[in-house]
């Protein structure tokens, strides 16, 4: 089973959900506060962090900028604090998702499981147009004016450099490149990406998008307002 790294301060709550992880079967190891936990996840990376928002010596904020600096590895935020600043900035420091508490235990396994599955082995999403499979031996290669998306080595390059994208930003582009100019609204990117079939907060996309066009080009993806995005198409 994946192992997890849950960094809370509360020890009441750390432990309730240690225990509850490891119930369902997950290998937990467990810090107090920031820098803890950034000394754990160097000392053994584990496959996924699971981070409070309000850490003493080192916020989670912090810690998840700290993590995305060394690592793509998942990380999935916790707070009680449902703001809109506190959830973009979770997402903006670098989480793949988060989860609000209190929560119930089975909903936290499910939020778990979706973001190790959707930061697994990346597939190319397959456009309602296929086109002609490239000859043996050679690679498929998206090419969008100087953007290029290697499909089968997973590799990304702006203007011949390569661009280092997380699994969940990688799985974003794929669908923009999948099919340039086509409108992709909010909830299909969700459905495809984050793999939900439930009514999702939205500002994830959104978040995300905007680390997508800080590494890619800030003009490659419009936004649609009111209905979603979509890569603009080489004239």
């Amino acid at each position: 089973m994946p192992r997890i790294l849950l960094v809370e301060d509360d020890e009441v709550i750390r432990e309730a959900t240690q225990m509850a992880l490891e119930r369902y079967g997950f290998p937990v190891d467990t810090a107090a506060d920031g820098l803890q936990g950034l000394e754990r996840f160097r000392a053994a990376p584990p496959d996924l962090v699971l981070i409070d928002v309000m850490l003493p010596l080192l916020d989670g904020v912090g810690l998840c900028r700290r993590i995305r600096e060394e690592s793509s590895l998942p990380v999935l935020m916790m707070s009680a604090r449902t703001e809109a600043v506190d959830v973009v900035s979770g997402l903006e420091a670098g989480a793949d998702d988060y989860v609000v508490k209190p929560f119930e235990i089975a909903v936290l396994v499910a939020r778990i499981r979706t973001v190790l599955r959707r930061t697994g082995p990346v597939p190319a999403p397959v456009p309602e147009t296929v086109a002609e499979a490239p000859p043996p031996g050679r690679s498929a290669v998206r090419v969008i004016d100087d953007l290029e998306v290697d499909t089968d080595a997973m590799e990304v390059r702006v203007a011949g450099a390569p661009v280092p994208l997380t699994p969940t930003e990688l799985r974003l582009l794929l669908e923009f490149t999948a099919a340039p100019g086509v409108l992709m609204e909010r909830q299909t990117l969700l459905s495809r990406v984050w793999d939900y079939s439930w009514d999702a907060d939205s500002r994830v996309v959104d978040v995300h998008v905007q680390r997508l066009r800080a590494k890619i080009g800030a003009g490659r993806i419009e936004t649609v307002r009111g209905f979603g995005y979509r890569l603009r198409r080489v004239p």
